[in-house]
């Protein structure tokens, strides 16, 4: 039933006018009008180039310097802040899969990547949603840039507790043993494909699994990073 629903939803997106999703004016064939997209939070330019919090002059911050995480570059679009934070939970719990389309258009392949693997989901949580929004980004950027989408480089084994409330040291503690890879990807350049960056722990845990598999370089691509430092 959830693959049927996400197949009108994206139909009726495509083929039929729609109200904007945040103000309800007409807002053609999109979720959302020209003038809230225009509010949206944008994430900062000047930002660290591995953890993409914002830094003075766009150098590699502090605490990546002191503490590296496994992966080697992100791109945020959003801040993680209203309604972009409303957005992604419509996406997620509503089922509001043009949501995912809009936010696969504001993301940009970066040139040279080989492969895009978006963020697993515990099958307990799949069954419990019934579709992994990081998959309904992924796959319209996969296909954009033409890089191939890889949904079995890494698998979530292990079923954590919700991390909303917990620290960068208790989220990787949460993550240890949580993901497992299946491919072997020597000198491969991965691009990881996610909704929402806090930490950044569950981003590293995969980053860390894809090298050890033999990746070369792992990036994120994330919709929306949360103001927390890594």
């Amino acid at each position: 039933m959830v693959v049927l629903s996400r197949l009108l939803h994206v139909a009726a997106a495509t083929v039929l006018s729609q109200d904007c999703f945040l103000c309800g004016a007409p807002a053609g064939r999109r979720p959302i009008c020209d003038d809230c997209r225009a509010e949206l939070p944008w994430h900062a330019e000047s930002v660290c180039p591995v953890c993409a919090l914002p830094t003075a002059d766009g150098g590699v911050c502090g605490a990546c310097l002191r503490r590296p995480p496994g992966f080697d570059a992100t791109w945020v679009a959003f801040d993680y802040a209203f309604p972009v934070d409303v957005m992604v939970k419509a996406l997620k719990y509503q089922h509001r899969f043009a949501l995912a389309g809009l936010f696969a258009d504001v993301l940009v392949v970066p040139d040279g990547v080989d492969l895009i693997v978006p963020m697993p989901l515990h099958p307990r949580r799949l069954a419990e949603r019934g579709f992994n929004q990081a998959v309904e980004i992924a796959r319209p950027l996969a296909r954009r840039a033409g890089v191939e989408l890889m949904l079995e480089a890494v698998s979530r084994v292990r079923h954590t507790p919700s991390q909303a409330q917990l620290g960068r040291d208790e989220r990787e503690r949460n993550l240890r043993g949580a993901f497992v890879g299946a491919r072997r990807l020597d000198g491969a350049r991965v691009l990881v494909v996610d909704d929402v960056m806090t930490t950044g722990a569950s981003l590293a845990a995969v980053a860390a699994v894809l090298k050890a598999n033999g990746a070369a370089r792992v990036e994120n691509l994330v919709v929306a990073r949360t103001p927390t430092p890594l």
